[in-house]
């Protein structure tokens, strides 16, 4: 038995991760099946959006599971080409978004890190923990940090090792809101299932060019953006989009 739950509302998939003795530390068959269910939600046409969060409210995840490292050997978490959990390597088609109800350390932040939007609660502390295990954060913690975060801040969550407060990483940018505890899972979900009434194409390709664009200088982005862009503006989702406004009705995408 995994320590996952995975639930359906609606078109968004809910993952939990269900270790909380453990602080939701992923073992070798948790991350497994985070892996799997992940690949499950981004094949299932119905599925418009991932959520990832843990049970309790100690831990979101406090990364990999140490106890079973030192039996085995460190690593069993991590999956070939998609990363610890099989998120921090992995190249999505759909929106992941993130519910941190507790301490995210270590892979645990590093999942974070991956996601598209962060929602944390009130008392959350998040942070790089590695080097106090003779580790460091090389499954994307460091690289996103060096991307997101100003030099000095980063380097010093990367060496102390230690943990900042959710209004803290807010204010650097690396979270989308911070909420009370027990508001956490409901206001991803709102959130979440309103970005879904949106243009489901449109949002994947918002996403795709954002990430495309982080890695190109201005003119090379609005290049591919321009080309990309007009390819999408006689496609059905478009059409609909703005012919709804002009009827003044609600849009209705397909979800095909």
């Amino acid at each position: 038995m995994t320590g996952l739950i995975v639930e359906r509302l609606g078109a968004v998939c809910l993952l939990t991760i269900d270790r909380e003795e453990a602080r939701n530390a992923l073992d070798a068959a948790t991350s497994r099946a985070l892996d799997e269910a992940i690949t499950n939600a981004e094949i299932d046409t119905a599925v418009g959006a991932i959520v990832v969060t843990g049970t309790g409210s100690r831990a979101f995840c406090a990364g990999m599971d140490l106890k079973e490292a030192q039996r085995i050997g460190a690593g069993h978490g991590l999956i070939p080409g998609r990363g610890f959990g099989g998120i921090t390597e992995r190249r999505r088609t759909k929106p992941l978004v993130a519910a941190i109800n507790g301490t995210a350390v270590a892979g645990g932040f590093e999942i974070m890190m991956a996601c598209d939007m962060v929602f944390a609660a009130e008392h959350a502390m998040m942070g790089l923990s590695e080097v106090k295990r003779g580790l460091f954060a090389f499954a994307g913690g460091i690289q996103r940090l060096a991307a997101q975060v100003p030099r000095a801040t980063a380097l010093a969550m990367i060496m102390t090792g230690d943990l900042l407060p959710a209004r803290r990483l807010y204010d650097l940018g690396i979270l989308t809101e911070v909420v009370p505890g027990e508001r956490l899972l409901d206001r991803t979900l709102e959130v979440t299932q309103a970005m879904l009434a949106n243009s489901w194409e449109a949002i994947n390709n918002g996403r795709e060019l954002y990430e495309l664009s982080s890695g190109m200088d201005t003119t090379q982005a609005l290049a591919v953006g321009n080309a990309w862009g007009k390819a999408t503006l006689s496609r059905p989702d478009s059409r609909e989009g703005i012919a709804a406004y002009v009827q003044k009705r609600d849009a209705q995408f397909d979800r095909g």
